[in-house]
């Protein structure tokens, strides 16, 4: 009896160990990598039409994904953006409206300023609720690369505002370049308080990129949200010699050195403050040491989807890739163009604010496709969210979800806004931008003009047809006026030293 007894124990134990086994894995909740770059317009990848920059890693996560071709940063400089890529909201609802800490903080209003600019926060406010905080409270281990500049005060680093890890991400917007005291820039030693120098001479890409891969490595067993900001391809302009020397020699066997690079004959030039030749527009792609970066941007995010690959990681892995603001092409070196679009950092212009934007999805059997949806950094915010599984609501939150397909289809409809209240260190005004459909009108602060173009005929904003179309000026008008009187606007007030110029560009740029 004994033995029947424990035979039929055994049975039963087995055939539950067996059901059990045969019951599927538990899938670990996916990944998030969300890739930040600085100032990388919008036509310099080769995924967006570039000849000279080489970017073969980011064109092939174009093809592995969704290229979206409008997509748009949330402000035309970087720390408005940053706010929103971490809250998913407009930049004005944060406060944090100019990057930090302004123009107005270093030099005040001009003599070329009609008016006073108000005031921009010095930092994203801890009552903010962050990407970061949220996928922290449900299970991710999160980690900051890179470039933070969203507060001047440690209290408000990434490690304070939801990352369980913070590799380089301070107060500073761009690496610190102060050979004086001994402070390389992109070249180590850095003066990062969140990166310890490396051997001297080591790149700051190739740390960042690193350092990143190592974290990854420490946290795989547990779900990953990654935010990778890279400094380039910010200035300070470096690069190792040797990149720098391949597009040297590109340029002139492409016969780029004996076109004409840049235009210095634009009305709004002479307003420049200082040096001669402060504002210059690039007219063409040939700048060897910016080229140099891009390639370094690309093969250290190379290198970090080859260790996804690697690790079986990267088909359970979202990413997205996009950058703060549009290339820089009219001021402070002037080293990349935008066109065909118009302008560049600093202007509410195409060129200031459409960037690469790039989705890749792994769950989707989507690849290589082209969506002309208008999107923004705050959809970044929902998308990631609903992909992580989170469905808590966020009522503040101004993006969507652009995984899915019925909710992404009415981004042809839905008005985007911008609100940069400031005077650009590039040369554009204080302005207010609507966007619906093919529209977009821009309400120039300095001056009171209003321009219209209609973007599926006019890219590059040649063409200003505000007065020719009264019903959808008006519908534009009321649109934009009503979503600044629902937010906490500061008035621009009249500047005493004004020297009664106008800064006159209502007329092509490019």
């Amino acid at each position: 009896m004994k033995t029947n007894y424990f035979n039929r124990v055994v049975l039963v134990l087995s055939l539950a160990l067996s059901t059990l086994s045969c019951q599927p894995e538990q899938q670990k909740p996916p990944n998030v990598l969300l890739i930040i770059t600085d100032d990388l317009g919008w036509t310099d990848l080769g995924a967006y039409g570039s000849k000279f920059y080489e970017t073969p890693y980011l064109d092939q996560l174009a093809a592995d994904g969704m290229l979206f071709t409008n997509g748009y940063a949330n402000c035309p400089v970087c720390s408005p953006s940053r706010a929103s890529f971490q809250t998913g909201k407009y930049a004005l609802k944060t406060g944090v409206t100019d990057w930090i800490k302004g123009r107005k903080a270093y030099t005040g209003p001009t003599p070329n300023d009609r008016w006073i600019v108000p005031d921009t926060k010095f930092q994203l406010d801890s009552a903010e609720t962050t990407l970061a905080e949220v996928l922290g409270q449900n299970g991710y281990k999160t980690i900051f690369t890179g470039k933070w500049h969203l507060g001047e005060e440690e209290k408000f680093w990434p490690e304070k505002q939801g990352y369980d890890t913070n590799i380089g991400g301070w107060r500073r917007g761009a690496p610190l370049k102060d050979i004086k005291n001994g402070y390389h820039g992109y070249f180590s030693p850095y003066g990062n308080p969140r990166l310890p120098d490396g051997v001297p001479g080591e790149y700051l890409p190739d740390r960042l990129t690193t350092e990143t891969i190592e974290a990854i490595e420490a946290n795989k067993q547990h779900p990953l949200f990654i935010c990778l900001s890279y400094y380039l391809v910010h200035t300070p302009l470096q690069a190792p010699e040797g990149l720098i020397e391949k597009y040297t020699n590109k340029k002139y066997l492409l016969g780029l050195d004996t076109l004409n690079e840049f235009n210095y004959d634009q009305p709004w030039m002479p307003f420049a403050t200082g040096k001669a030749h402060r504002y210059r527009e690039r007219l063409i792609q040939s700048n060897p040491v910016y080229a140099a970066m891009i390639e370094s941007l690309d093969t250290n995010i190379g290198r970090l989807i080859t260790y996804l690959k690697d690790n079986d990681l990267y088909d359970n892995t979202l990413i997205v890739f996009t950058s703060d603001n549009g290339g820089l092409s009219t001021a402070e070196g002037s080293p990349t163009s935008n066109l065909p679009l118009r302008a560049g950092k600093g202007w509410l212009y195409e060129g200031g604010i459409r960037v690469p934007f790039i989705v890749r999805d792994p769950g989707s059997d989507q690849k290589g496709v082209k969506r002309s949806w208008p999107v923004t950094g705050a959809d970044i915010f929902p998308t990631v969210l609903k992909y992580a599984g989170i469905v808590s609501k966020f009522p503040e939150v101004d993006g969507i979800d652009l995984l899915d397909d019925a909710g992404a289809a009415e981004t042809k409809h839905r008005p985007l806004f911008w609100h940069y209240p400031h005077y650009a260190n590039q040369g554009g005004n204080p302005g207010s931008v609507i966007r619906l459909g093919d529209y977009k009108l821009i309400h120039d602060l300095e001056t009171g003009r209003k321009e219209l173009y209609d973007l599926s005929k006019d890219i590059g904003e040649s063409q200003n047809i505000y007065g020719t179309n009264p019903e959808v000026e008006a519908q534009l008008e009321d649109l934009l006026n009503s979503w600044l009187k629902d937010h906490d606007t500061k008035p621009l007030l009249p500047n005493p030293a004004w020297n009664g110029l106008e800064t006159v560009v209502d007329h092509p740029i490019n």
